[in-house]
Parts: structure tokens; C-alpha cells; sequence
């Protein structure tokens, strides 16, 4: 499950990082700005997407029991 989480990230700030080269680039035409825009709401989309998904699915394995919450031990003084 770890891997996933950390797959899922990855995925995430990939999306992320492709947005914003959507968003630097520029075109040398003015008709490439459309595609660069359409590009650009894709990959904020697929981010938000993903980040949705990994929401849902930490929640499930939560409630199925695939997943523990840890936290940090208590120590006492």
C-alpha cells in the first residue's frame, strides 16, 4: 500500500509539473495558445483527478483494515 501512496504522489506532482510546462511555454504561433491552454487545464484536471483518487482510496483501505493509523509514540517524562 505504500507504494501505491508514493506512486500516486509521483503521478501527482508529474501532473503538476507538466501544467506548469504547458503553462511556460510559449508558441510561436497565436493559434498554439488555445492548444497550450487545453493542454494545460488536461493536466490540472488529471492532477485533481488523481488526488481525488488517492483520497478515496486511502479512505477505503482505512476502512477495510488494510491500513493502520500509527502516530507518533508517546513518551512520558
Amino acid at each position: 500500500m505504500k507504494v501505491f501512496i508514493v506512486l500516486a504522489l509521483v503521478a501527482i506532482l508529474a501532473a503538476l509539473a507538466g501544467a506548469g510546462l504547458f503553462m511556460l511555454r510559449r508558441g510561436p504561433a497565436s493559434g498554439d495558445a488555445a492548444s497550450r491552454d487545453k493542454r494545460m487545464a488536461r493536466a490540472l484536471a488529471l492532477r485533481v483527478a488523481l488526488s481525488v483518487m488517492l483520497f478515496v482510496t486511502i479512505l477505503l483501505a482505512y476502512h477495510f483494515g488494510w491500513i493502520r493509523p500509527g502516530g507518533l509514540p508517546m513518551v512520558q517524562s
